[in-house]
This record gives structure tokens, sequence and C-alpha cells, in this order.
């Protein structure tokens, strides 16, 4: 079987980035949740609760990284690349779970209200802003090529603006002593978190049951593999991702001239990294006037394509 690889390096090395993320996401989880409880405060509470999941979440992507760069092995011939994409999904459901627990907890305090001490709640969350501002740009330049970082980055961002929300909740419990405005706002923090929570758990999801990533249109790459004219019609192809930042395609390509040389397969799979970023590609050459057809070249075969 015809074959060629063009391999996609994944990211730069994050281990700094994840390290100094970890380490003050962990010192302000610790502020945080310290002041919560002295300023009675629910909106501190939940914002450290969705924090220490960050943490979390950081700490899974960054095992998964280490882990995944890890040699292949004979018995594990992809080497261990795919744990990036179950530490996303895992980091989904961490997360979600948090976002539970602090919902419900909010909506037993609009009947059960607790006294604050707004000027705490607006300088721990101004805190936040910086703290929060800071990581994400840590993660900044690879959130479009790994779902990881990409995960990351949002969480984070999206930190900066809950805790500026939370500020904006201080300020206003301050000035108008409006007690039901603390679990309004967690829970506006809860529904901010799940909207982004949600995309990462149903990318993560779709990598791990092999569907064809985000980003890449089956269609688009049939259609430019048949613009090829050695290439009569195809069928067997599948698009699947190999971790968070590779992607990999066999395909059947049908062909009226023998041999197909190198260069043909050569062109096709550079066209195939540079076009979709499909970095590992397998293609098997068949010739239409047989007679002796591919046996995956049935209908019911081709059901399961793509």
């Amino acid at each position: 079987m015809p074959h060629t690889h063009s391999h996609t390096h994944a990211p730069g090395n994050y281990n700094r980035a994840f390290a100094v993320g970890v380490a003050l996401n962990t010192l302000f989880v610790l502020i945080e949740a310290g002041f919560g409880i002295l300023s009675n405060s629910l909106a501190l509470l939940a914002d450290a609760g969705h924090n220490l999941s960050d943490v979390l979440s950081l700490l899974l992507a960054w095992g998964a990284s280490l882990i995944a760069g890890r040699k292949p092995t004979p018995r594990r011939t992809y080497g261990f690349r795919r744990v990036t994409i179950y530490a996303s999904f895992l980091s989904a459901i961490v997360l979600l779970v948090a976002l539970g627990a602090i919902a419900r907890e909010a909506l037993g305090r609009f009947s059960h209200p607790r006294m604050l001490n707004g000027m705490t709640v607006i300088v721990v969350s101004g805190i936040g802003v910086v703290i929060n501002t800071a990581t994400a740009l840590l993660f900044v330049s690879g959130r479009e090529r790994d779902l990881n970082i990409k995960g990351a980055y949002l969480h984070m961002a999206a930190d900066a603006g809950v805790s500026l929300g939370v500020l904006v909740a201080g300020l206003a419990i301050l000035y108008t002593g409006w007690e039901w405005l603390d679990p309004a706002i967690s829970l506006v923090i809860v529904a901010i978190i799940l909207i982004g929570t949600w995309g990462l758990l149903r990318d993560s999801l779709n990598l791990a049951i092999d569907s064809v990533p985000a980003g890449i249109d089956p269609a688009e790459v049939e259609s430019y593999l048949k613009t090829h004219p050695l290439v009569g019609s195809l069928h067997d192809l599948h698009i699947w991702a190999m971790s968070t930042t590779e992607t990999a395609l066999t395909v059947h390509l049908v062909t009226t001239q023998d041999p197909i040389d190198d260069s043909f397969l050569q062109k096709v799979s550079e066209g195939l990294h540079q076009r979709f970023g499909i970095g590992h590609s397998t293609i098997q050459i068949e010739r239409n006037d047989t007679e002796e057809p591919c046996r995956l070249d049935r209908p019911k075969c081709a059901e399961g394509s793509v």
C-alpha cells in the first residue's frame, strides 16, 4: 500500500506557561476562598471554585502534554498523544460538576441571603482580573493550534471577564445594599462559563470518538482529492484526530494510470497538509479496470466512510 507522511509539529513547549499559570491561580484560589469565607460572599466562593477547577484543568493539560511527548512503542505505535484529547474531555467534566454545585448554592441564597463585605469583594476580584488576564496571555499564541492550549486560554480569558463582573457586583452591593446581587452574579458566572465549557466538552468528545476535527470539511477534502487528473474516484475516506494537534487520513484513490510514482503521492500529501492541516496521510492506489475490485469499494462500506 503506497503511503506518505508529512508530520505536523505540535505547538511550542508550554511547560513554563503551565507552571506559572498553575502557581498564580493556586495562590489566587487560596486568597479568594479565604476572603470569600471572611466576607461571606458566594460570588467570591463561586469564582474560587471555578478557579480551582481551572487549576485542575491546567494540571491535566500539562500532564497530558508531557505524556504525549513520550516515544511510540511496538504496542502503542501512535505513542501517547491521544491522552491530550482525554484530558480535555475530563477537564470539561470536572468543570461542569463544579458549576452545578455553584448554581445550587446560589439558588439557595436567594431565599437565605447573607451579609457581605462589598469592599473585600471589590479588592479580591480586582486581583483576579489581573491574575487571570496574565495567565490567559501565557497561552494566547497557541490557542488556534491545540485544543488543550485553547481550553486553557478560554478558561483564563473567561475568568478575567467573570472577575470583572464580580468587581462590578461588589461596587453595586456597596452602594445599594442589594444582597441578592451576590447570588445573581454567581448564576451569571455559571452561565458564562457553561457556554465555553460546553464547547470544550463537545469538541473533545468528538475527537475522542474519531469524528472529523472541527475546521475540516470532509466534502472539501474529497473535492480536493478528485481535482487531481489521475484520480477518477475514491472511497473509504477516513479523517480523525491523533491528538489535539495532529490529524490523520486514509483513503483509497482509483486511477486508470499505472504505476503511480512517489511524486504524485508526495504532491497529494503536501496538499492535504497545507490546505487542511492533515499531517498523517495514508493513500492506497487502485486501478478502476481491474477484475478484482477492492472489497471495501461497496455501498455498505461507503456508508462507514469519513
